[in-house]
């Protein structure tokens, strides 16, 4: 599927003339062209990227998000990525975004879809380690379709090793029309430290502007129905 249908359902969601997220209409070819503002501060080099958008919507959740065959795959991650291996966490599937949105912060309308504050808490680049049983690699994108992906992630707060692996819910088992593919989201134990976790996100800081999420949302005027709510993301 090229990058163009793969968001077919991102911009469905989405008014543009509202809301300041990108359409995804800026070619691969333009990412090298960036703001001031990132520059010196963009992963650079032939490694796909990766960011982690902390998300004030109707419930506060992270965003993971991957750089797969020119657009992001994503996952909401309701208690956000862990550092600490003995942590696994729930993701579950949302639609493809836009490549450009690793670099989206700022406030989504009140009456959009996702409506809040968004901030990007971490981003690098990361490197794919899938292998299959004779230890030959496997394309990223094939990896994720068999429901097992490890990577090593090159982050400002996230580094090492981590994997995404699908499983079947009740829901799915029973054949529910509602049912979601689940994954869950792990630090592998290999050269981790025990304990971190994740930060509080209130607190957290952003990798781009080391903002917080309320200053994010007061250097965009947003109101307080604007900051927290709005359709889940």
């Amino acid at each position: 599927m090229s990058g163009e249908d793969a968001l077919r359902t991102y911009r469905g969601k989405r008014h543009f003339d509202t809301t300041s997220e990108p359409s995804g209409a800026r070619s691969a070819q333009d990412e090298g062209a960036r703001s001031a503002q990132d520059k010196g501060t963009r992963p650079t080099g032939d490694e796909p990227v990766f960011v982690v958008q902390i998300h004030d919507a109707s419930t506060m959740h992270f965003d993971f998000r991957l750089e797969v065959d020119g657009v992001l795959k994503s996952w909401s991650v309701p208690k956000g990525p862990s550092t600490d291996p003995h942590d696994k966490r729930l993701a579950v599937p949302t639609e493809d975004h836009a490549l450009d949105y690793q670099d989206f912060e700022g406030v989504i309308p009140e009456g959009q879809y996702g409506g809040g504050t968004v901030l990007v808490w971490d981003r690098g680049t990361y490197r794919p380690t899938s292998h299959d049983k004779h230890d030959r690699p496997v394309p990223f994108g094939e990896s994720l379709e068999n429901g097992h992906a490890t990577f090593d992630l090159h982050g400002k707060k996230l580094r090492g090793q981590f994997a995404l692996t699908r499983f079947h819910g009740r829901e799915e088992k029973s054949g529910g029309s509602d049912s979601k593919p689940t994954w869950l989201l792990v630090r592998k134990a290999l050269g981790a430290r025990m304990g971190g976790g994740t930060p509080d996100p209130r607190r957290a800081r952003s990798a781009r502007s080391g903002r917080t999420l309320r200053q994010v949302a007061e250097a965009h005027g947003a109101t307080a129905g604007e900051q927290r709510g709005g359709d889940r993301e």
